[in-house]
């Protein structure tokens, strides 16, 4: 690939909004990702690498507990959307819930904020607010759990 394109590619992620960006060409694929404001990290083509070792010495490491996902149980609110989420619907106002409130179908929840436009999220679920899973401002996924209603 062009290093061209990808000077380009580095500078279309610095101007937007957008995090992440994956392009291939060919057998050529190029991964442009941004950890924070101020830092554009550039993945280069996949390489396979050889495993060194026999199967008796490789060694199997378990994943512990506290690396699993920890979300509660109960009825999961998913992003319909990618965008930035709000738990208020201005700076200085209070938010829409806590954990504890009391929730019923139509009950606004938060606002995503997406290509500048801002996205009302109503419940679809009656019940009591177990957890919020994202915080203020954090960016969101589409189908990213955004809190747990029991």
């Amino acid at each position: 690939m062009d290093i061209r394109k990808i000077k380009k590619l580095i500078e279309l992620l610095h101007d937007s909004d957008v995090a992440e960006i994956e392009i291939s060409e060919g057998d050529d694929s190029v991964r442009i990702s941004r950890g924070n404001a101020n830092q554009v990290t550039v993945y280069g083509p996949r390489v396979a690498s050889s495993q060194v070792g026999t199967p008796s010495t490789q060694e199997s490491i378990p994943i512990s507990s506290t690396e699993e996902n920890q979300t509660p149980s109960g009825h999961q609110i998913k992003s319909p959307m990618v965008g930035t989420f709000f738990r208020s619907p201005s700076p200085d106002s209070g938010a829409f819930i806590e954990i504890g409130s009391t929730i019923s179908p139509g009950d606004p929840l938060c606002i995503i904020e997406a290509m500048k436009m801002m996205n009302q999220i109503e419940s679809d679920f009656s019940g009591t607010v177990i957890a919020i899973l994202v915080d203020d401002g954090d960016p969101i996924e589409f189908d990213q759990p955004l809190m747990v209603i029991g």
